[in-house]
Parts: C-alpha cells; sequence; structure tokens
C-alpha cells in the first residue's frame, strides 16, 4: 500500500473536475465515485489497524475483519445522503452502486500495485469478480433501503440487517477466495452468478405498477 494516496489524488483529479463541469443531477455519480474510492482508501487504513491490533492471522484479517469494515465504510456516505438529501428510491439505488462500483475499481488498483499486471487472464476474472462482489453487496444494501428508509420503526433494524447480510456475502467471497485453487474461481463466478439470475428473474416478473423500468 505504499504511495497509495498519490494514486488516490492521481485518479480522483480528473473525476472532481468532471463532477465540477458537470454539475446538476450528473455531480451525484462523481460524487459518490469518489465517495466509493475514498471508502476503500480508508478501509485500508482500519483494516490495516485492526488486524494490528487484534494481532488477526491473513486469513482472519481477509474473512472477518475486511468484510465488515468495508461494507461499514461504503453504507456511510449512503447513510449521510439519506439523512441530509432524503431522495428517491432510484437515486438511492443509484447512489450505493456508483460507490460500490468505486470502490471496486480503486480495490482493483491496489491488488495491481501490490501484485502486478502481468495475468491478464486471472486479473480479468478477478476483477469481474470482485467488481461483482460489490456490486450484489451494494444492490442488498440499496434496494432494501428504499424498502425500510421510509418506514421509521424499521430504518435502524432494517439498516443493521442490510448491513449483516452484506458482511455475510463479502466474508464468503473473501474466505473462498482467500482458500484459492478451485474454491478461488467459485467466488469469482458466485456473485456473476447471482447477478446474472437478477437480470433473469426481473425479466421474467411483470413490472410492479409505478415501480421501477
Amino acid at each position: 500500500m505504499t504511495y497509495i494516496e498519490n494514486v488516490f489524488a492521481c485518479i480522483a483529479a480528473p473525476l472532481v473536475v468532471a463532477a465540477l463541469c458537470a454539475g446538476g443531477r450528473h455531480l451525484r455519480t462523481f460524487v459518490f465515485a469518489l465517495a466509493g474510492m475514498l471508502s476503500c482508501l480508508l478501509s485500508a487504513y482500519v483494516n490495516t489497524f485492526l488486524a494490528a491490533v487484534l494481532d488477526a492471522s491473513a486469513l482472519g484479517a481477509t474473512a472477518e475483519i475486511a468484510p465488515v469494515v468495508e461494507e461499514v465504510m461504503k453504507i456511510l456516505p449512503l447513510l449521510f445522503y439519506l439523512l441530509v438529501f432524503e431522495p428517491e428510491a432510484g437515486e438511492i439505488k443509484a447512489a450505493i452502486l456508483v460507490s460500490a462500483v468505486g470502490f471496486a475499481t480503486f480495490e482493483n488498483v491496489c491488488y495491481l500495485l501490490q501484485n502486478g499486471a502481468e495475468n491478464l487472464g486471472f486479473l480479468l476474472i478477478r476483477g469481474f469478480g470482485t467488481g461483482a462482489m460489490h456490486i450484489v453487496c451494494g444492490a442488498i444494501v440499496g434496494h432494501g433501503m428504499v424498502y425500510v428508509w421510509p418506514r421509521g420503526a424499521l430504518r435502524a433494524a432494517g439498516t443493521c440487517a442490510l448491513l449483516g447480510t452484506a458482511v455475510v456475502f463479502h466474508g464468503v467471497y473473501n474466505l473462498l477466495a482467500a482458500c484459492g485453487g478451485r474454491a478461488q474461481y467459485v467466488a469469482y463466478a458466485l456473485p456473476l452468478l447471482l447477478i446474472a439470475a437478477g437480470f433473469a428473474a426481473r425479466r421474467a416478473l411483470p413490472a410492479r405498477p409505478g415501480g421501477d423500468k
């Protein structure tokens, strides 16, 4: 993670310029992409700190600490957005998904810096798998928040339940990926299959009146 702050600054700089130029409704997209990347950077610091304090093994840090820290960090920008701006359902889903994409993109950059970029085939498989995992976790939280947030009594419990579901899925993914071998490829395939199943279910089910299209 040496000089990762400099890498973040270089990637964030054009996004900041684009955000200032775009303005209006498009501004939110760039802001949440930056928020996702910043969440990834901060998660790396917190993960390292907790792993050192708890004297965790590499597997423990990957499968137990990282999923909790990363999912909590990813949901914080969304909670701020909900509390301050009271967005509509579609805006909630878009915000968490863009944030998840920003997080996954910067995480892939960190992986390349640590492990090199020689094996393009494996990097593509891992890149799609990791990106899909973060998107699945974001979809769990985003779609769930659309339901629980307008219901005041469910806000706290519902948010914790959604966060817990995302953490468990993230933890299973990290555990399988850390095992290597065939389990690693099962991890990469799992979120992609879930996304494909989600698209298939969306096409098969009739649209609800007044629902998202």
